[in-house]
């Protein structure tokens, strides 16, 4: 029983944590106020993730090298896979026209 009293407290305990404190001061005016800064925050919001997204692509995984691979013809055979693959199914599928319902003819207007 005192077992079960004593985790009962500790689950109190650590939900409490989790509650906001109470605030008994708020700044409403601050010196940022008073500085008026050039509106570069949406331009710095594309160009970071555009810069940083590309380099990610290349990552190590620890072992120094792009996507992992320690030699460079493991990476030129993995690229030139990959590349002929997207060629194997570019030509198989020049002929299909892009109108034509891939999923076959669906009819949608019978159904209610």
């Amino acid at each position: 029983m005192l077992r079960t009293a004593f985790f009962v407290a500790l689950l109190i305990a650590c939900a409490s944590a989790f509650a906001p404190a109470p605030v008994a001061f708020t700044a409403k005016h601050t010196a940022l106020n008073a500085v008026k800064l050039p509106n570069v925050a949406p331009i710095l919001a594309g160009a970071i993730p555009a810069t940083l997204i590309p380099s990610l692509a290349l990552a190590t995984e620890g072992t120094n090298e792009w996507l992992g691979v320690d030699d460079l013809r493991l990476l030129a055979v993995l690229f030139l896979g990959h590349w002929g693959i997207l060629s194997l199914y570019l030509n198989w599928s020049k002929d299909f026209d892009e109108e034509e319902d891939f999923f076959g003819e669906i009819d949608y207007t019978g159904r209610k």
